[in-house]
């Protein structure tokens, strides 16, 4: 019991401390809110209301259902323009695609001579272009396949290829980077904060005053750990709920207190990767180049931004011993998939294995260092 109330009391001194630290304070609610929304909204990967612009100089059926077929969300309508103005309207940049459709073309197309489709794009939309030209490509050659299988009689297929998209059914971009970038936050500022801790105690001079009471390395590391813990587990939360959900519109299928008691086995994990690297460095920015090298390589390989299976092998064997990889696996599962404890368990089980053993390596490390200043 004296333990548990040591670790108690010295971790609502270290969330008393976080408070009065308002670049820190400042730099958690900026994780969880804007940087969360704008990570949503400035990398989109899929086509989104592109302007298109329709030069018909064959004003025939079949031109017309091609027109037609560009629709939302993917394009805006089709707005019909002269011949003439196509190369000034696109160096005003009015429209990111300009389809010129020549005189007789749909009778060029039923007498079988291949008649050539003009499509014009602005490259210096680069999402937009790359992806929309291809999409266009595909509209465009559905439209003339189903007018010249009606204007033939030929019998369509006899088999549809109906495509489902499970969980994220327009490929919404938002609703996977909004979610990564709550994940991605959690090891980043658990890593910062226990660090931090470690650092400011020793710029403050507190550490020479935790060292002479009766308290264990063990006691301060711990209080250090649930006192993160709890400002990251609390901010995840209130992000899920206000942010992603309330702001961003993102559906979460599965269960935000699950999710968030995983959050809390996992951050065992990181907040001993920020107590360890703590105790290394003697300074903030010491611990700022630290966490870079630590944190990016474990970020970009946990499978957030690139899927396992596009690994070398031997890179993802190695990955597969990595809590983080875990981490982002279970998080998709239960955020996207909808998946419960039966599922999820055994990645919890690791997560709380490995997490520690790098805390008591942490605890290890942090006593070395004490019996030397003492």
């Amino acid at each position: 019991m004296r333990m548990l109330q040591n670790i108690f009391w010295l971790g609502t001194k270290e969330i008393r401390s976080f408070f009065r630290d308002y670049v820190l304070l400042g730099f958690v609610v900026y994780a969880f809110s804007l940087q969360i929304m704008a990570q949503a909204h400035s990398f989109s990967q899929e086509v989104h209301n592109a302007s298109v612009a329709i030069a018909d100089e064959d004003h025939s059926e079949l031109s017309r259902r091609i027109s037609r077929a560009f629709l939302p969300p993917y394009f805006h309508p089709a707005q019909g323009i002269a011949e003439r103005d196509i190369v000034p309207l696109m160096n005003l940049g009015k429209y990111t695609f300009v389809i010129d459709i020549p005189p007789n073309f749909q009778r060029d197309v039923l007498g079988g001579r291949n008649p050539a489709l003009q499509l014009n794009v602005d490259a210096t939309m680069m999402v937009q272009g790359g992806l929309g030209a291809d999409y266009a490509q595909q509209i465009i050659t559905t439209e003339i396949h189903d007018f010249l299988s009606r204007a033939e009689g030929a019998p369509l297929s006899p088999v549809n290829l109906d495509v489902r998209i499970m969980y994220n059914p327009n490929v919404t971009t938002a609703w996977f980077t909004s979610v990564m970038g709550i994940i991605n936050s959690v090891s980043m500022l658990a890593i910062i904060l226990a660090g931090a801790a470690l650092i400011r105690e020793r710029e403050h001079g507190t550490m020479d005053h935790l060292l002479v009471m009766p308290l264990t390395p063990f006691e301060i590391a711990m209080s250090k750990v649930w006192a993160n813990g709890l400002v990251i587990t609390t901010a995840v939360g209130l992000s899920l709920y206000l942010v992603v959900r309330a702001l961003l519109g993102v559906p979460i299928a599965g269960s935000v207190p699950l999710f968030l008691l995983g959050v809390a086995i996992y951050l065992f994990f990181a907040c001993a990767i920020g107590i360890f690297i703590g105790t290394i460095a003697r300074s903030m920015p010491q611990l700022g180049l630290l966490y870079l090298l630590i944190y990016l390589p474990m970020n970009m390989l946990s499978g957030s931004n690139t899927p396992l299976e596009s690994m070398p092998r031997w890179l993802s064997t190695i990955m597969e011993a990595s809590p983080s990889t875990h981490f982002v696996s279970f998080a998709q599962s239960i955020l996207y998939r909808g998946a419960g404890i039966a599922v999820v368990w055994p990645q919890f089980l690791f997560v709380a294995i490995v997490g520690g053993l790098f805390f008591a390596l942490a605890v290890w490390r942090f006593r070395s260092v004490t019996a030397q200043t003492i």
